[in-house]
């Protein structure tokens, strides 16, 4: 590590940590693309105010996988993303529920939900060290 670096994060960890932003970012980004989709997905799901909660969930959501891809703000960041993916994945990809047509896919979302969510939780820990 060059030690005019100021991140003590080593460089494996870093490609980690610019990875997981920027997947978090860009999954937020189709939820704006698709916006219609994804208000209509949230209300379908009993989400309050969906018209309101959907575009500022996507939207923190992009804030927060920047912050943690360029290491800004990291409680914070982290801090949102652990929060999101702790509600959403048990509320809106609850397979369990789902009918049987739609419960493979939600099954594959809230897995995938939890395995953003284990990455998340070492950030938030690692942003907590510093």
């Amino acid at each position: 590590m060059d030690s005019t670096d100021k991140d003590t994060t080593p460089s494996v960890g870093r490609l980690g940590r610019v990875l997981f932003g920027c997947g978090v970012a860009l999954q937020a980004s189709e939820d704006f693309r698709e916006m219609e989709d994804t208000i209509e997905y949230a209300e379908s799901a009993g989400v309050p105010l969906p018209d309101v909660a959907a575009p500022f969930a996507s939207g923190m959501m992009i804030v927060a996988g920047v912050g943690i891809a360029f290491w800004r703000l990291p409680r914070i960041a982290t801090g949102a993303a652990v929060a999101f993916l702790t509600v959403v994945t048990a509320t809106m990809h609850d397979f369990w529920n789902a009918d049987e047509g739609d419960k493979s896919g939600e099954r594959l979302a809230f897995f995938g939900n939890l395995a953003m969510l284990g990455g998340a939780l070492v950030f938030l820990r690692e942003a907590y060290k510093n």
